[in-house]
C-alpha cells in the first residue's frame, strides 16, 4: 500500500524536550573514557548523563564513595550522572536519565571496546522515548597506534564509514600524524574528522554548554584519574570547531533547503535552529536538527508576536562558512505563493505523532545494513 501523500499543513507536534543521546565508541585504548572525562569536567552549566557499557577503566570502587542511586546508577560532579548497564538495559536508562525530574541536558554513551556501535546508534534512533532524539556517533580512534590497531580490529573500517565525527586521539604522540588523518578522513563517509590531544574536544562541539557553574558536591570522573593521561596537561591542543549563524527575515524555499541539505559537505557535524518556510506553511516555523546525516524536522505554531525569521547555526570542522552562509542566501525566495508539492522533501523529515520509526516510510534511515561503499 502507497505511504499516504503528507499534508503540507501538517499539525504541530506536541512540544516536548529533547535530549541529544550521543554514542561514544572506539577500540579499548583509544580514550574513550579521557574524552569522557574532559566532557563532564568542561560541560559548563550542562548536566551530562553518562552511560556506560562496561565500566572497564573507571575505578569503580572510588567511583562508590561518590553515592550510588540504585541500579549502579553514580552521581558526579556537577549533577552528572553514571549508568553500568548492558545493552538490554539502554532504554530502561535512557527513560531515566531523560526524565524532565532528573534535569539532564545531554546523553553520553560509551561504548565497551569491544561494541558493535552500530547497534547502539539503531537503539536510539529506535527508541519510542519522545524525549529522545540521536545526537551523533563518536568515533574515537589512537592516532599513535592507529596503523596496528587496523590491522588487529579490520572492522574499524565499517565503524569510521558510519560514523558522524571522529575523534583523531593522541595526536601529540604520532608520527606522520597529516598521514593518519588523510588515511581517516578517506575512510569516512562525510563525517568530520578532528584531531585531539588528551580528548579534549570542545564540548560546544557535540552539544550546547549551559553558563558555567561552580563545581560543587561528589567526585568528577577526573577527580578519580587525576594520575591518568589527562591529568597535568591543561595546555596540550584543544580541538575547537567552525561555526556559522545564519539570519534571514525572507522565507526560504524548502526544495532548495533540501538541496543544500543533502549535498552539506563533510565536516559540517551539526545544524539546528528555525526555519520559516512563509507561504509554504503560514502556521509554523520548523525547528530542524541536524548531526552527521541525521535530519529531522519539527513543525511548532509561530509564538505570537514574534518576528519571522529563519536562525540558524552551522557546526562544523574545517568547514567554508562564507560558501555555506551564500548557499544558504540562494535558498531565500519571497515569492508570495507556495509551489503545491514543495514541502514533500522536509515532511519526509517530520516524525509521524504515530509513531514512524527510522527506515519506515516518512524517515530516512540514515545508518543502513551496509555502509557505504
Amino acid at each position: 500500500m502507497p505511504h499516504p501523500d503528507p499534508s503540507p499543513h501538517p499539525d504541530p507536534i506536541p512540544a516536548v524536550p529533547q535530549i541529544p543521546v550521543v554514542v561514544l565508541a572506539g577500540f579499548l585504548g583509544s580514550g574513550k573514557t579521557t574524552l569522557l572525562n574532559h566532557l563532564l569536567h568542561h560541560s559548563g552549566g550542562s548536566r551530562i548523563g553518562a552511560i556506560v557499557n562496561d565500566f572497564g577503566a573507571i575505578e569503580i570502587d572510588a567511583m562508590a564513595v561518590a553515592g550510588a542511586l540504585g541500579d549502579s546508577t553514580v552521581s558526579l560532579g556537577n549533577g552528572c550522572l553514571c549508568c553500568a548497564v548492558d545493552a538490554g538495559e539502554l532504554d530502561v536508562y535512557l527513560d531515566r536519565l531523560t526524565n524532565p525530574a532528573v534535569g539532564i541536558d545531554v546523553v553520553v554513551i560509551e561504548a565497551s571496546g569491544l561494541a558493535e556501535p552500530q547497534e547502539l546508534v539503531r537503539m536510539v534512533l529506535a527508541s519510542d522515548n519522545p524525549r529522545v532524539v540521536y545526537g551523533g556517533l563518536v568515533e574515537v580512534v589512537d592516532a599513535a597506534e592507529f596503523d596496528a590497531t587496523r590491522a588487529l580490529h579490520p572492522e574499524l573500517d565499517r565503524h569510521l564509514a558510519l560514523a558522524d565525527l571522529v575523534v583523531v586521539n593522541k595526536a601529540d604522540r604520532a608520527a606522520g600524524l597529516e598521514r593518519v588523518l588523510d588515511l581517516v578522513a578517506s575512510l569516512v563517509d562525510g563525517a568530520a574528522v578532528v584531531p585531539a590531544s588528551y580528548g579534549r574536544v570542545d564540548p560546544e562541539f557535540l552539544f550546547d554548554c549551559g553558563p558555567d557553574e561552580e563545581r560543587i558536591g561528589q567526585l568528577s570522573f577526573d577527580d578519580l584519574h587525576e594520575s591518568g593521561d589527562d591529568g597535568g596537561h591543561a595546555g596540550h591542543l584543544h580541538t575547537g570547531y567552525d561555526s556559522l549563524s545564519y539570519v534571514a527575515d525572507v522565507p526560504l524555499d524548502p526544495r532548495r533547503l533540501m538541496r543544500f541539505l543533502d549535498s552539506r559537505p563533510g565536516g559540517l557535524y551539526r545544524i539546528k535552529g528555525y526555519v520559516d518556510f512563509g507561504p509554504h506553511d503560514p502556521r509554523n516555523r520548523y525547528a530542524v536538527h541536524a548531526v552527521g546525516r541525521f535530519l529531522r524536522f519539527y513543525p511548532d505554531p509561530w509564538p505570537a508576536g514574534e518576528p519571522r525569521l529563519t536562525q540558524l547555526v552551522l557546526i562544523g570542522s574545517g568547514i567554508d562558512a562564507n560558501a555555506l552562509g551564500k548557499e544558504l542566501e540562494e535558498c531565500e525566495d519571497d515569492a508570495p505563493h507556495a509551489d503545491e508539492h514543495g514541502m514533500w522533501g522536509v515532511l519526509r523529515h517530520v516524525r509521524d505523532p504515530g509513531g514512524d520509526e527510522p527506515g519506515e516510510p516518512g524517515l530516512r534511515d540514515p545508518y543502513p545494513e551496509e555502509p557505504p561503499v
